[in-house]
């Protein structure tokens, strides 16, 4: 997918409204500044004054007042003759508008021109003074005067105490022009006002840039984002979300027209083998690439996208050429891969759905598509499409896959057991288990309900380690008297595929201190054949640490006896078909006594399975048998039954 060119006249409009959202922030920070040092001009105004009354007040009226105190009747004639020298210099000078002097009563006991003399205004600044504290003002020469048009300049107003030593003996009243200071002030100000503006003009532009930079930072996460809820980060291909989307438009489009369009499932074989032995680096590698040869086969106006796991999804366009399509594809997928030096090969299954003719329902069709894919997966046929009478790969047997997935983590599944007596003595030294699924709403399920159905999915992989594992700890456990049992666990052709098969079974004997000689591996004819070479190697593994191998349904397949005498089989078990009609059927009959004498000259032990009657018994046991098993010794049954069967009958098998 392509991201759309951005454009100029949108950009600048973004821009200018960055700038004017910007602006506002700097013009409210420049007000209150401004209006923070018209007060602090005004502080400083009140500093210089209270600083120019203290110097005339310690240097010159202090001296004047010859450290007298100011008594009652006033001043001294010598006092006032110095005050008045004093006031004349100051006030003549231009530094003082007014002085005079106050008792601390308040009462006027010197000024230059006699004006006022006795005089008490109850000011409450002079008051404050006569306590020792400085009071400054700024006013208006004359202002407290009856007739306004009288008022004068500008005047910082002072009241100072005038002291002896530590003692107060009067307060010193001064009216100083404030135009002098004002000017000085104004020029400080001139310079900060042109500071702050520089200044927040370089904040503005800064303000601009840094909101237009995490803007553009934020829409670029915004895209990015918006990528990743659409694509798979491991392969960057689209993902589920985007496939049902685009394969909603493609359907609707398709209804619309009067046209058709094909929507695939696409599955890898065999992957989890690759993670389990070679490591999930090299399985992702391994995606990346089928990923990007997917993406190289696709043709303008189909879709790959990867829908979880090692599941991918098509849609393809030209639905007379989906399946030769499909088929290619899947050539393009069985094509070796080097992954760090290791060549790897895998398959893929692949199923498709054609609509409308297969359904409108986007989820409908995809479900449907899945169910294809199954079956080409458990026909081994590559590729399959959709079709109505797959009735067991229908969306309930569907559902029940996922329900089983679920089943082991909530304590579903029990096992059954069922005993093997051998025939020459009745002695029961291994039963058999049979994994039973209690579901919630179906009730008890036996194995041919969801079996085949996991058995193409990983889901037989969890089954079959907790049936493993299960099986292990009960044989352990149970109380069979003086002989070991062995208990027997039914392995699908998917495990026995899988290279770390063998380690999960040696590490569950080990992990749960059971023998490996108690353990049997049950596998099919048909699981061998799957992939002999794999089959081969995990048994002789197993074989070589001491777990005997068990060949089950024998003589419905097609195993050569060239083959099978190099694996490492310990025992052949007669498939039910044969025995169950033995009595009835003469080419029944004869295959049976065909299988015991081949599985002996191979000297393997020989189980026939349904047992049903005495007449079935006594037949095997003439034709030479060495076990039985069926329900005439018992039916399957839990552990807690089987444990109980084995002790009432230690010794022999008895008939259920």
């Amino acid at each position: 997918m392509t991201t759309p060119a951005r454009n100029p006249r949108s950009a600048t409009r973004t821009f200018a409204l960055y700038a004017a959202i910007s602006l506002v922030p700097v013009l409210v920070l420049g007000l209150v500044l401004a209006v923070s040092l018209r007060g602090e001009a005004k502080r400083r105004g009140l500093a210089e004054g209270r600083s120019e009354a203290a110097l005339i007040a310690h240097s010159a009226i202090e001296p004047a007042l010859d450290g007298s105190p100011i008594a009652g009747r006033g001043l001294s004639v010598r006092q006032i003759r110095d005050l008045r020298r004093v006031a004349t210099t100051v006030i003549d000078g231009g530094d003082v508008l007014r002085l005079r002097i106050r008792n601390l009563d308040g009462d006027v006991v010197f000024s230059p021109d006699g004006s006022g003399l006795g005089a008490n205004d109850d000011d409450d600044e002079a008051l404050d003074a006569a306590h020792g504290e400085v009071v400054s003002t700024l006013t208006r020469l004359n202002a407290d005067s009856d007739d306004t048009g009288d008022a004068g300049p500008a005047t910082v107003e002072l009241y100072l105490p005038l002291r002896t030593g530590q003692r107060t003996v009067g307060v010193l009243e001064l009216y100083l022009p404030y135009a002098p200071i004002s000017r000085d002030i104004a020029s400080g100000l001139h310079e900060l006002y042109v500071d702050l503006a520089v200044g927040l003009a370089a904040l503005y532009l800064a303000l601009v840039v840094i909101t237009a930079s995490v803007s553009r930072g934020l829409r670029r996460e915004a895209a990015v984002n918006a990528y990743l809820a659409e694509h798979d980060v491991l392969t960057e291909l689209p993902n589920r979300t985007f496939f049902h989307r685009r394969a909603s438009d493609a359907v609707a489009l398709a209804v619309r027209n009067n046209e058709s369009v094909a929507l695939a499932i696409i599955d890898l074989d065999r992957f989890k083998e690759v993670n389990d032995t070679l490591g999930h680096h090299n399985g992702d590698c391994l995606l990346r690439e089928l990923a990007a040869r997917l993406a190289a086969s696709m043709r303008a106006g189909d879709t790959v996208a990867r829908l979880g796991g090692d599941e991918f999804g098509l849609i393809v366009r030209d639905v007379e050429d989906a399946e030769p399509a499909l088929q290619r594809l899947r050539e393009v997928i069985d094509r070796e891969v080097e992954i760090n030096g290791l060549p790897l090969s895998v398959q893929a299954s692949m199923g498709f759905v054609i609509a409308p003719e297969d359904g409108t329902d986007v989820d409908t069709l995809l479900q449907r598509a899945d169910v294809a894919m199954y079956v080409a997966k458990a026909r081994h046929a590559g590729v399959a499409r959709y079709d109505e009478t797959l009735d067991e790969y229908d969306a309930d047997s569907l559902t029940l896959v996922s329900d089983l997935r679920r089943a082991v983590d909530e304590g579903q599944l029990l096992l059954h057991y069922q005993p093997q007596a051998t025939l020459a003595d009745g002695h029961v030294r291994s039963i058999e288990a049979l994994v039973r699924w209690q579901h919630p709403t179906h009730g008890l399920l036996y194995p041919d309900k969801f079996l085949p159905l996991a058995e193409p999915t990983d889901a037989i992989d969890k089954l079959t380690r907790w049936v493993l594992r299960t099986a292990l700890a009960d044989v352990r456990d149970l109380t069979t008297g003086c002989w070991d049992m062995c208990v027997a666990v039914n392995v699908s052709a998917r495990s026995i595929g899988r290279a770390s098969f063998a380690n999960d079974v040696l590490e569950a004997l080990d992990d749960l201190d059971v023998a490996p000689d108690r353990l049997i591996i049950e596998v099919t004819e048909t699981a061998l054949l799957s992939d002999p070479r794999r089959a081969a190697e995990v048994l002789t593994r197993l074989a070589t640490a001491g777990v005997r191998i068990s060949l089950d349904d024998f003589g419905t397949g097609h195993t050569s006896l060239g083959y099978l005498s190099a694996l490492p089989i310990h025992e052949l078990k007669i498939d039910r078909t044969f025995v169950g009609d033995m009595l009835h059927n003469q080419a029944h009959a004869a295959i049976v006594r065909s299988i015991i004498d081949l599985g002996h000259n191979l000297e393997l032990r020989v189980v026939g399975e349904g047992v049903e009657t005495d007449l079935i018994l006594a037949s095997l046991q003439d034709s030479g048998c060495d076990v039985a098993q069926g329900y005439l010794l018992a039916r399957p049954m839990p552990r807690r039954e089987i444990e109980q069967w084995l002790q009432a009958a230690p010794r022999s098998a008895r008939a259920a």
